[in-house]
């Protein structure tokens, strides 16, 4: 299978979504009104791309035509780093992205995607919703002319792939890594250095030897990547994105103009697709592990403690950083630590210790 067909529609009926085409019946009927969405994935992209596929033809869907929606994956409008300004702008109405990419303008906006030893799904979904993130959240986006949901996550994530064995934290130094977000600040401090690329330029620069190591999401999403034709060793669990959320970003101005009922069909949309996109993840993560071993000789690896130590500390360093950026950043990451320590600690005695006993009962490998 080439990389770059990947799945054909997958999920999106027989013929998908076309380069700026209409999802809905085109703006006829009074009232109507255009929606362009620009994505920082690319085109029919497993696990990412497609997802956001999906959100904008079930908002064209839901209002019946009266959002007339037009999707460009990246590169079709504008790059995919450009889509922030793209929408804050007013030159497109939404994007879908991972808000950390967005870091550079504002640390805060790491928060919203990850943070290193931060939230996992489960855990951020329940800050969002009813834990006073969602607030924070359209505080920052607010200062940058923007409405933001939450539209998807992809759990805990793999540590990277690898083209040498990393036995101690000396064998990150020098190690040129794509790594995005705080998770790249915590690489910088180990001593490897942080790039960050879009999605759909990662496997050349790892193939080609500008990268030795890269992080992606988890085996669903990677397995079409082909990163094991460059690095055979893949790493878990990722420290740097334990629940990485996705994120619909809406021009503010242009959303507050739709009706109440359009808003909140919107956000009745993302919601959906963010529990979709979750379990989609959840229940290919397992089977296509097994094919990059089996099928492909990737070697499963877990970074050991004294790693994992090497990252928390580096982590802390992180995060500190970002808190003394300004009040605003303070106030995020502060409400994100306690979300951290109210809602984890009852994971700790809830999910996470239900399921260690029921795997050592049931006899299911680690």
């Amino acid at each position: 299978m080439d990389r770059r067909s990947f799945i054909k529609k997958a999920g999106l009926g027989a013929g998908g979504i076309a380069a700026g085409s209409a999802l809905a019946a085109p703006a006829i009927a009074q009232g109507t009104t255009d929606m362009v969405i620009v994505s920082t994935w690319p085109r029919d992209f497993p696990g990412l791309g497609i997802p956001a596929q999906r959100l904008a033809a079930r908002i064209a869907e839901l209002t019946e035509g009266r959002i007339n929606v037009q999707y460009f994956a990246a590169g079709e409008r504008v790059g995919a780093f450009d889509s922030f300004d793209e929408v804050a702008s007013g030159n497109a109405q939404a994007y879908i992205a991972a808000d950390y990419y967005w870091k550079g303008k504002h640390p805060g906006w790491a928060a919203f995607t990850a943070v290193p030893f931060g939230l996992t799904y489960t855990e951020m979904d329940a800050w969002i919703k009813y834990g006073g993130g969602q607030e924070l959240w359209d505080e920052i986006a607010g200062e940058f002319g923007l409405k933001n949901f939450a539209c998807g996550n992809t759990g805990v994530q793999m540590g990277g792939w690898f083209n040498k064995e990393i036995e101690s934290a000396d064998d990150l130094k020098g190690l040129k890594m794509r790594i995005p977000g705080q998770g790249g600040d915590v690489m910088a401090k180990l001593g490897a250095s942080p790039v960050s690329l879009p999605g759909g330029q990662i496997y050349e620069n790892l193939v080609s030897g500008a990268i030795d190591a890269t992080e992606w999401v988890g085996p669903y999403n990677d397995y079409f990547m082909k990163f094991y034709e460059a690095a055979k060793y893949y790493y878990f669990p990722g420290m740097h994105e334990p629940g990485a959320q996705l994120a619909m970003g809406l021009n503010k101005t242009w959303f507050e103009g739709l009706s109440k009922t359009d808003q909140a069909i919107i956000q009745a949309a993302c919601n959906e697709e963010n529990a979709r996109t979750m379990a989609e993840t959840n229940a290919n993560n397992g089977v296509y592990l097994q094919r990059l071993i089996n099928e492909h000789g990737v070697e499963l690896r877990e970074f050991n403690d004294e790693i994992y130590d090497a990252f928390g500390e580096a982590a802390q360093e992180v995060l500190e950083e970002a808190m003394d950026h300004s009040p605003l950043s303070k106030k995020i990451f502060e409400g994100f630590i306690n979300a951290r320590q109210e809602i984890g600690s009852y994971m700790a005695i809830s999910d996470i210790a239900y399921s260690n006993k029921r795997n050592r009962v049931l006899g299911i490998p680690e």
